[in-house]
């Protein structure tokens, strides 16, 4: 490791939660010698790029898990940063929609969550209250969550980044980890662009996370198998249809929430996503193909038992992927108006989904500590709202490595 360079920390990752988690331990410890390193040319190239904006409230999660303590506190903290820093931010608010009966309990079961979790503000409407809010929806009812909010995620990033360099820590792009190996006193971690020592290494490698900790020697009890979600926007006439955020009531049968109505930061609207496995991690063209990235999931024993359980959900998922008139009539169950004329294909993005080997999708965020090394291995939806909580969370257990 001739001309390796010393450090305390190795954050591997410059996503938001890389960043965040970069930036709360030189906060924490002042003079650290902390480096991130991202094998992208940029910053928030991935997930992170590829948010809807939304700054959850913490009404889906289950009361007592770390998603809903991280993402009620993450939501406060990430105001505040926002705030601090002059970033574009609105609480738009949010609906959830039942539409027919048997959502009901469903629905019930969310407003005793948001209860649990400290959601502010949230009331039950009825159907006339609820075209108060967002006059071209349907429904039964709906819970409305009106300190919901949407931001760019991507300025986020880039403002925690401008953080790490002011806090003396260094970022290092288009950087790839090969190999991190545990010494006595020290970790080698080798790159694409040199070798470094650490005393310490986080990982927070997002679409990547099981590769890393692999590449660390350590054998990660999750894969991370990807899942495609493509969107429609509303053409500039059509906007005005929604006001905010409108979803539907989950349904547990289902592993993923289904078309949703999303207000971005700068005006648009966008429905969506669907979610079809993809063929390649990082790619998000419809075709797009990496041999690597396709055996991983279809020679993962995980996959396939998930994929029995949800071959009615997959298929209707498929078909949405394929045929925009039925992605649209999804749309109109919720807001009749939309019409096909009025929907283009928009942007899509990958999620980092952790998989189990029996086949269960990994709910909950999952951080793995071996050795001197820290691996966030599943990182769902809300981790960009809890990413600051989630980054002392981190933060707290790598403070532990270094003493």
């Amino acid at each position: 490791m001739q001309g390796s360079k010393s450090h305390d920390v190795v954050v591997v990752g410059g996503g938001i939660l890389g960043l965040a988690t970069a930036r709360r331990l030189l906060q924490s410890r002042p003079g650290l010698r902390l480096v991130v390193l991202e094998k992208e040319q940029s910053v928030a190239t991935h997930q992170t790029g590829h948010n809807s904006g939304v700054v959850h409230s913490g009404i889906y999660y289950a009361p007592g898990s770390l998603k809903a303590r991280l993402c009620t506190a993450g939501k406060a903290l990430l105001e505040a940063y926002v705030a601090e820093r002059g970033l574009p931010y609105d609480r738009c608010g949010k609906l959830i929609v039942a539409l027919e009966e048997r959502e009901l309990p469903r629905l019930a079961e969310l407003e005793r969550r948001a209860a649990a979790n400290g959601v502010e503000g949230f009331r039950l409407l009825d159907g006339p209250e609820l075209r108060e809010v967002e006059p071209n929806a349907v429904g039964l009812r709906a819970l409305h969550a009106p300190g919901t909010g949407i931001v760019d995620y991507r300025a986020v990033a880039s403002a925690l980044a401008d953080d790490i360099a002011a806090a003396g820590g260094e970022l290092r792009t288009a950087t790839e980890v090969v190999r991190v190996t545990e010494r006595t006193r020290e970790l080698a971690v080798e790159t694409t662009a040199g070798a470094l020592t650490s005393a310490a290494v986080v990982g927070c490698a997002g679409l990547q996370s099981d590769r890393l900790a692999e590449r660390a020697g350590t054998s990660p009890p999750v894969r991370i198998v990807p899942f495609r979600g493509d969107y429609y926007t509303l053409r500039p006439a059509a906007r005005q249809l929604v006001r905010g955020l409108l979803y539907p009531v989950p349904d547990p049968a289902f592993p993923f929430l289904g078309v949703h109505f999303t207000k971005l930061i700068d005006g648009r609207v966008i429905a969506g996503p669907n979610a079809v496995p993809a063929l390649a991690r990082e790619g998000y063209r419809r075709a797009a193909f990496d041999l690597h990235d396709a055996a991983s999931t279809f020679g993962y024993p995980g996959f396939w038992r998930f994929a029995r359980r949800n071959v009615r959900f997959g298929a209707g998922e498929l078909w949405r992927d394929v045929v925009k008139r039925a992605y649209v009539r999804d749309m109109q169950r919720y807001v009749p108006a939309v019409r096909v004329e009025d929907v283009e294909f928009g942007p899509s993005g990958i999620r980092a989904q952790a998989l189990a080997r029996d086949g269960r999708l990994v709910d909950d965020f999952v951080v793995e500590r071996t050795g001197r090394q820290l691996h966030v291995l599943n990182a769902p939806s809300p981790a960009a709202t809890a990413s600051l909580a989630i980054a002392e969370h981190v933060a707290g257990q790598a403070a532990e490595l270094l003493d």
